[in-house]
This record gives structure tokens, C-alpha cells and sequence, in this order.
């Protein structure tokens, strides 16, 4: 059986394009990034797969393409099944799906808010964005990570979006250890496999740039 050909477009600042490289990480598929000059111009690749967003990451498997961060991951997960990146039973996985949902529409908007707004409006998007991290340590409780002990689907979307952590802390003047340590202790537990360290510390040091 031929190998497959697995290219991700890719964009060196995008949380959204490492989501899809940490689930292949996880699952051990071997892949091409290519980085899309999204400022400029960009690929014949790129507009022929995404023709509507125009937008990273996209994912080419065997010649077809899919787009969104979210439904890459889950293309990944059924495609190379093993390991699962989610909980066995269904209500498990209705449970992951549901909050990584919550994470896709608050999480990095809620934090983007605070480096975008300007006077007194900061204090309002870091109470607001500190409410919405409030709101997954209640999701994650007691566990190391979101699907229980082991890290999977909510976490891999999640984890990309704390590289912009730092850059927040700056803008609204607050740490996220002093408001959410059980957030800030899953970030550190994430951060311990050796691949995922080096992907996100990567990622860390260019969006460091944003907060200088």
C-alpha cells in the first residue's frame, strides 16, 4: 500500500494551524508543512483548497483538502483512529465536543479582546476573558486534562491558544496563574510531552514578539 500524502498548510503565528499539527503529532502521521505567506501572496494550493475563507490551516490528504482547525482535528481522529484522541462512550465524546466548542468561540476571541481594546475597555475584556477561563476550571475540575489522564480532543484545541497567554498578561496586566492556577497547572501538565513542548514554546517565543 502507498504512503499517504499528508501536507498541512501552514502559517509560522497560527494556533489554529498547530492544533492540526499537534493531533498528528499524537497520532504519529508524518506531514509536510507549508508555510503560506498570508500577508502576501498567497499559494495556488492554498486558494484552490480554501477558496472561501482563503485562510490556514488546510489540510491536503491524498489530494483533498479539508479547512477549519476544529474539523481537521476530527478528520484526523477518524482517520488515524488510534490512539483516540476522545473518550470511548458517547456522552463522553458529546462532552468533549461540547466543550471544545466553548473553547472555539470564546477562548482566543475573549483574549484577543484584551490586546484590541483600548482605556478603560481592557478592564472590561480581562474580567470578561478571566470569567470564560473560570468557566473551563470548572470543566476540568480535578483532572490533569479535560478528557480525564490523558491529554485528547479539548486539550489539543485548547493548548494553542495559551502561546497568546503571555501577550494577554501584558496587555491587561494580570497573570494567569494568580487568577486560574488550575488552568495554569493543565498548561504546564500539557507542556510536558517532549514533541508538544517544542511545538508550543516555538509557537511562544514568535507571539512573544506581539506584547513588546
Amino acid at each position: 500500500m502507498s504512503k499517504d500524502e499528508v501536507i498541512l498548510l501552514d502559517f509560522w503565528v497560527s494556533p489554529f494551524a498547530l492544533r492540526a499539527k499537534i493531533a498528528l503529532a499524537e497520532k504519529g502521521v508524518e506531514f509536510e508543512a507549508r508555510q503560506e505567506d498570508l500577508l502576501g501572496e498567497k499559494s495556488e494550493l492554498l486558494l484552490k483548497s480554501n477558496p472561501i475563507y482563503k485562510k490556514v490551516p488546510v489540510l491536503v490528504h491524498n489530494g483533498k483538502a479539508v479547512n477549519e482547525s476544529t474539523i481537521i482535528v476530527s478528520y484526523i481522529e477518524d482517520t488515524w483512529p488510534t490512539p483516540s484522541l476522545l473518550p470511548p462512550c458517547a456522552y463522553g465524546r458529546a462532552t468533549a465536543r461540547f466543550w471544545a466548542d466553548y473553547v472555539d468561540k470564546k477562548l482566543f476571541d475573549g483574549g484577543s479582546k484584551i490586546w484590541r481594546s483600548k482605556g478603560e475597555e481592557v478592564e472590561v475584556a480581562k474580567k470578561e476573558f478571566i470569567e470564560i477561563l473560570k468557566v473551563l476550571e470548572g470543566a476540568l475540575g480535578e483532572k490533569e486534562y479535560f478528557g480525564g489522564d490523558s491529554f485528547g480532543f479539548v486539550d489539543i484545541l485548547a493548548i494553542p491558544i495559551t502561546a497568546w497567554f503571555y501577550a494577554y498578561e501584558q496587555y491587561g496586566n494580570f497573570k494567569v496563574e494568580d487568577e486560574c492556577p488550575k488552568i495554569s497547572a493543565w498548561i504546564k501538565n500539557a507542556l510536558r510531552g517532549r514533541v508538544l513542548r517544542v511545538v508550543i514554546l516555538n509557537q511562544r517565543k514568535s507571539t512573544s514578539l506581539l506584547a513588546c
